[in-house]
């Protein structure tokens, strides 16, 4: 039998009386998450559902997504994971698209949740606290767990859509179930007695897997922070014993100029681990001095379940390298007729192996576009060394042509995280009638720092090539962000005063 569910019966056979979730004071075992569960498998199957039905969650991190995620799969259903924070008219394509005929949305969101599910014509079930109890027992449990194949979709991951309507990600029993063994086994190396911070969303691949999925197959704790801030972060951290923290590289920013964070006792940590995003190297090296932990930096994406690549725990740790392929797993950089280039060289990365999705839901010619050959085209620009780690030098889409120059923004950003006045960067380029494009920065300051942009300007000139360095460069107060924290580039307005050539 496959389902990505039975990693929840299965450990609770063995842990039934550990505690699965945790929200702040609040706990829930393994077999009360397990019953539960079973409960909104009876409720669906009551409903109607049949295997491969999809199914909408459009919940924060809260005890009952778990709940109602792994209710979904044992049915045979297909989990459709949404943005608790949509708003009616995506909530509508979201559903549309996926064709789900029900959706399970937090009471907070209900408004939006129910706008959008009546433009699609579908059910929406409201979740709150109070009467979740009673609509678990509004049927009877199925504790059966319905046999699906490694191939049948487990969930569609929508992408963030940078260019165009966002995807749906098909992602298999198969990919998933790999996936979790080895990031449980390989790279967090969760045992029963671990603490995993759920400070990601859990509608987003990164959280799933590695925090939900990993802490079920291992029997461990996953303490859930509903809405991310550095102060109740590292008081959950000392207060719950974390053992394993799991961020995307702007919580480890905040976590790291947080004012007070001396004060909590973060020793139960013994591992750290960065994904989503390119981890700046100086924020790398100024968090493992400041919490004396290593922080292992990673690579994935929602088509790849997500992990393709670590710096594994048992092997050298490169700062600034996303490591090498997990086990099963094949990465490549090759230019653009797929020929693999020479180590050192820029190209972007190709990935092939059983955490790579089935397609884009409905979508074959992006899927034939993007699936060629048996590998996923990722779009992400690196380079490899001698050794087989992988660099990320930047997305393909974002790199900059100045004057037929490239221009890779990460290579900027480096740089002017090395200011020790600043705390955030983000290099994007602007269209120029004669070079193209030109370099542009938008930066934050640390609190209490102080620095002009002719400054910062300056810096950067002094240590790149004279057609590297931004030549519009502005302070901000804060940089968009997508639902995990990753700096949203194409959100990123320059000021008024500031015009391209």
């Amino acid at each position: 039998m496959t389902n990505l569910a039975k990693n929840l019966t299965e450990t609770t056979r063995v842990h039934a009386g550990r505690v699965a979730v945790r929200v702040d004071n609040a706990a829930m075992t393994y077999r009360a998450l397990d019953e539960a569960s079973a409960h909104i498998a009876g409720l669906l199957r009551h409903r109607g559902l049949r295997p491969g039905d999809r199914i909408g969650i459009m919940m924060p991190n809260v005890a009952e997504v778990p709940v109602v995620y792994y209710g979904i799969l044992r049915a045979g259903g297909v989990v459709v994971p949404m943005n608790p924070l949509l708003k009616g008219r995506e909530v509508a394509y979201y559903l549309g698209d996926s064709g789900a005929g029900l959706v399970f949305a937090w009471h907070a969101f209900a408004d939006e949740a129910r706008a959008g599910a009546e433009q699609a014509g579908a059910e929406l079930v409201v979740v709150d606290e109070t009467d979740f109890p009673d609509l678990l027992a509004s049927a009877a449990p199925n504790h059966a767990v319905t046999d699906r194949s490694d191939d049948d979709t487990a969930v569609i991951l929508y992408t963030s859509g940078t260019t165009g309507q966002p995807k749906g990600a098909e992602l298999t029993h198969g990919n998933l179930i790999s996936n979790v063994e080895v990031s449980k086994t390989d790279i967090a190396r969760a045992r029963p007695e671990d603490v995993i911070f759920g400070g990601l969303p859990l509608f987003h691949v990164f959280g799933q897997t590695v925090a939900l999925n990993v802490a079920v197959a291992a029997g461990a704790c996953l303490t859930l922070l509903p809405r991310f801030d550095p102060a109740h972060a590292l008081r959950i951290i000392a207060g719950h014993h974390v053992t394993i923290f799991e961020g995307v590289p702007t919580m480890y920013v905040a976590l790291l100029h947080q004012p007070d964070r001396a004060d909590c006792d973060t020793s139960s940590l013994r591992m750290c681990i960065s994904g989503g995003a390119a981890l700046p190297v100086e924020v790398l090296r100024g968090f493992e001095e400041a919490f004396g932990i290593a922080v292992l930096e990673g690579y994935g994406l929602s088509e790849t379940s997500p992990v393709a690549s670590f710096n594994h725990p048992d092997r050298e740790q490169k700062p600034g390298s996303i490591g090498t392929p997990i086990r099963g797993v094949e990465m490549r950089v090759v230019d653009n007729a797929d020929h693999e280039v020479a180590p050192g060289e820029v190209g972007e990365i190709i990935i092939s192996g059983p955490n790579v999705m089935k397609g884009y839901w409905q979508r074959p010619e992006a899927t034939a576009e993007a699936v060629r050959g048996g590998w996923f085209h990722t779009g992400d620009l690196a380079r490899v060394d001698e050794d087989g780690y992988f660099y990320i030098v930047d997305r393909k889409k974002d790199m900059i042509i100045r004057g037929g120059y490239n221009v890779y923004p990460r290579e900027i950003e480096e740089v002017l995280y090395e200011h020790p006045a600043v705390a955030e960067a983000a290099v994007i380029g602007l269209p120029h009638s004669s070079l193209g494009e030109e370099v542009a920065a938008a930066v934050v300051l640390k609190p209490g720092a102080t620095a002009s942009a002719e400054e910062l300007r300056v810096y950067v000139k002094g240590l790149v090539a004279a057609y590297k360095y931004p030549r519009h460069l502005w302070i901000a107060d804060a940089l968009p962000k997508g639902p995990t924290g990753k700096i949203q580039k194409r959100d990123i307005v320059p000021p008024a005063d500031i015009v391209a050539g």
